[in-house]
């Protein structure tokens, strides 16, 4: 864990995201274990989708193995950026990294996306 923590806020500070969220986002997804894989095809630290994994690629200019321990928390961090620089504020860039930026904008947060948001603010303030 102590790695993955070191990879992750690196990786944050690199890419201009602050490392407090990219640390809370992964805890909540994944508990910093690149293992993960959930019944929705996501994958690692980051728990990104292939579809959101294709974003991200397009974002660095090239291809993240999402399988990749690096290359997903690559993948979750620039998606993070992205979204901060889309949403409205930061519980909406959080809420969309979990239920995605489109449905957060057209039908508000979901019950348990309001939940993940509290999650991911509480577990900032622990980082």
């Amino acid at each position: 864990r102590a790695q993955a923590k070191a990879m992750i806020i690196e990786t944050a500070r690199r890419h201009g995201v602050d490392p407090k969220l990219a640390l809370a986002i992964s805890w909540q997804e994944s508990g910093w274990d690149q293992r993960q894989h959930s019944s929705a095809n996501a994958f690692g630290m980051m728990q990104v989708i292939p579809d959101a994994g294709d974003w991200a690629s397009s974002m660095v200019g090239r291809t993240l193995d999402l399988r990749n321990a690096q290359d997903n928390v690559t993948a979750g961090v620039v998606i993070l950026r992205a979204l901060h620089r889309m949403a409205a504020n930061g519980d909406q860039a959080i809420a969309g990294y979990y239920q995605g930026l489109g449905s957060v904008r057209a039908r508000g947060m979901y019950t348990d996306t309001v939940q993940y948001v509290a999650n991911v603010n509480a577990l900032r303030k622990r980082m």
